[in-house]
């Protein structure tokens, strides 16, 4: 078993969705699993069903809640959801390419890139990481917590990849490190 420093955590992106495949912006549009996102979720469960983890939290949207099940009914455990993580509110956005995106901009009907922020960051904050846990979220999510986390560049979490994040306290105080972990195949 891996032993984990205190506040460490590992973050897992929700498995593929038609809006993924299409590469259209899905924001909070409730979306389920496509074959190929269940067939990640499933990969990423057989992976990391070795992991310590004490806990699985989720967003409430559904594509997050299918991948977490995956992994929970191998390890027994049931995901917590927390509202607040759950991916931006793209507004009139949503269903359109993602060409269209303009991320430091409220979208008609949207949600402000502040108030997700807040929000994202409150979600996190709940989080208890005093055991090993597992987030299952969203790109946008897994974004605003790298940008908490770290100063170093994002880059964009591929369907149903998990990272591992580790603080690195012996480096510089609030100091953070992201680590890959897995990535599906195909």
């Amino acid at each position: 078993m891996v032993a984990l420093p205190p506040g460490a955590f590992w973050l897992m992106r929700h498995g593929e969705t038609a809006a993924n495949a299409q590469d259209i912006i899905c924001g909070q549009t409730d979306l389920p699993l496509s074959a190929r996102g269940r067939a990640q979720a499933d990969q990423a469960a057989a992976f990391l069903a070795d992991l310590p983890l004490a806990r699985i939290v989720t967003s409430s949207l559904l594509r997050a809640r299918q991948t977490a099940q995956a992994l929970a009914a191998r390890c027994g455990l049931v995901p917590e959801v927390i509202e607040d993580l759950a991916e931006r509110n793209w507004g009139a956005l949503e269903g359109q390419p993602r060409s269209a995106l303009r991320r430091e901009e409220t979208p008609p009907g949207g949600e402000a890139p502040a108030a997700f922020r807040a929000r994202i960051r409150a979600g996190f904050a709940q989080i208890d990481r005093s055991k090993p846990v597992l987030i299952v979220a969203h790109s946008g999510t897994a974004r605003e917590i790298h940008a908490l986390l770290s100063q170093a560049p994002h880059r964009r979490l591929w369907n149903a990849e998990t990272v591992l994040w580790q603080p690195d306290r012996e480096v510089l105080p609030n100091t953070w490190h992201c680590h890959d972990c897995f990535k599906p195949a195909g």
